[in-house]
């Protein structure tokens, strides 16, 4: 149970920090049309988690938290199987196939899928790779 809880904390720290780069980003007013705040922000969202959890995996000798891009992973599934699951009308992705819808979705700054009402990036990409550069962070330390 006390693995189960620290798992589960070092989740929301991880969603934490991941919340906290993309506020930062978000007071600066970014173009949500620019691949440029976008990237800065991809970049922020996996370095962000990455050194905080490096310092806190330094105080605390938690390796709990190293596991934590297992719920990346399983957030990525999650969101890869409702993708699929949505409808596409006429819009950005109206013929799209499976790839394209996951690829335009996920990893493209430039032209999304239009899917999730244009917030891909935030669930499907940022959170994961908060999760992932949370675990490395903490690895790195240990």
């Amino acid at each position: 149970m006390r693995e189960a809880t620290l798992f589960l904390v070092h989740t929301l720290a991880a969603a934490l920090f991941l919340t906290i780069a993309v506020g930062v980003m978000s007071l600066n007013n970014p173009d949500p049309d620019s691949w440029q705040p976008k990237l800065i922000a991809t970049i922020s969202v996996f370095f962000v988690p990455l050194i905080a959890s490096f310092l806190l995996a330094r105080i605390h000798r938690n390796e709990i938290a190293s596991h934590v891009w297992v719920a990346g992973l399983i957030v990525f599934s999650f969101v890869c199987v409702l993708i699929l699951n949505l409808p596409t009308g006429s819009g950005l992705c109206e013929t799209c196939g499976t790839t394209e819808k996951l690829w335009r979705t996920f990893f493209s700054f430039r032209d999304g899928s239009g899917l999730l009402g244009g917030d891909g990036l935030l669930i499907g990409t940022w959170t994961p790779l908060a999760m992932i550069g949370y675990s490395i962070g903490a690895k790195l330390a240990l």
